[in-house]
């Protein structure tokens, strides 16, 4: 199996809020693994996995809704 892009590309990943709630959630559980080793007293251990959580949810929710400025206004159908 070969790996391929997709055609707009570019356009999905400046625009789709799919994947900027996916890299939002990767961000966050970057900052609950520093958290741990820092171990600062004012934030509470899994807060931002938490958030990390919702995030991801997010995301899931995100990839089936419409967003014209990738599909042209016809939610990706081509009738």
């Amino acid at each position: 199996m070969k790996i391929q892009l997709i055609d707009d590309w570019r356009a999905v990943l400046r625009k789709a809020w799919s994947l900027k709630f996916s890299l939002l959630a990767a961000v966050l559980s970057a900052a609950e693994l520093a958290v741990q080793f820092m171990q600062p007293e004012s934030v509470p251990r899994g807060v931002f996995a938490a958030i990390a959580g919702g995030v991801s949810l997010l995301a899931g929710l995100a990839r089936l809704v419409a967003q014209t400025e990738l599909s042209g206004g016809n939610n990706g159908n081509n009738t």
